[in-house]
């Protein structure tokens, strides 16, 4: 799997999105506000949610390769979570450091524990930052929602987060439950990816662009349906943040029903 972007700037990219999601939490009224993409939470609670998850993954990184999760339990005595807004955020942006030291310090080819071992991402610290980066991206646009000011994703990091869900969320050794089927995903900005979905699981490949490498015959094959959007949309679609039949939809439209609704671990 190669990744658009370079690992300097997955690591640039996790900060100043860290920037943006700590600036949509300043603006806010109050930090008890219901954020609509994921409404069992407040902004305090996804706050939270992103800050723990940036101090459990700088651990896990540091940790190195690992055939289990490493321990990231906050030590005994360890300060709780700040309420208070001012506080709250610089917690916000020390974890988000830590993890960008880490992931630093390791480099991108150090292998280390991942949840997605099955999956066609590596699990490497290379791929810990390039989810992570999507991590802050989405989260960032859950809390600019929240405050009313949605903001289109920024293009490299969204370019980058179709392929990399795709690659790390959807591909698997488990068994598509349903007809064969292969669906394909359009970015207006010019790069498509293909999935295919059989007994054998799901794999996923990006295209090759028009005038390029000339297609192979399986990648010549129609798809059963299609998804076509800006990056920013495709992200945000396969996450949830908004409805796939507001995109551009081709072909059998009960497939990203299926996709969502699918769990490879069950």
């Amino acid at each position: 799997m190669q990744s658009a972007l370079e690992f300097p700037d997955l690591l640039r990219l996790i900060d100043e999105r860290s920037t943006a999601f700590c600036a949509a939490v300043a603006s806010a009224p109050s930090l008890d506000a219901q954020v609509p993409t994921c409404p069992e939470w407040t902004l305090f609670d996804l706050v939270r949610h992103l800050g723990e998850g940036r101090h459990a993954w700088a651990t896990i990184v540091a940790a190195g390769p690992a055939s289990a999760r490493p321990d990231t339990s906050a030590p005994e005595g360890a300060r709780a979570v700040p309420r208070e807004r001012e506080a709250l955020l610089a917690w916000m942006a020390a974890s988000t450091q830590r993890l960008v030291d880490a992931l630093r310090e390791a480099g991108p080819d150090r292998g280390c524990w991942t949840w997605w071992g099955t999956s066609q991402a590596p699990q490497t610290c290379g791929a810990v930052a390039r989810h992570q980066l999507q991590q802050m991206v989405v989260h960032t646009y859950d809390a600019q929602v929240t405050v009313g000011a949605p903001q289109p994703l920024p293009v490299e990091a969204a370019l980058d987060g179709v392929e990399e869900f795709l690659f790390t969320c959807c591909a698997t050794t488990s068994a598509w439950p349903h007809e064969p089927a292969i669906v394909d995903y359009h970015a207006t900005e010019g790069r498509s990816w293909r999935l295919w979905l059989s007994a054998d699981g799901a794999r996923a490949a990006r295209l090759p662009e028009p005038g390029t490498t000339p297609a192979t015959d399986a990648d010549e094959d129609p798809a059963d349906a299609s998804l076509r959007g800006t990056a920013g949309e495709l992200v945000l679609a396969l996450y949830d943040r908004i409805p796939a039949d507001s995109l551009k939809l081709d072909g059998d439209p009960r497939l990203f029903d299926q996709l969502q609704a699918w769990d490879p671990d069950e």
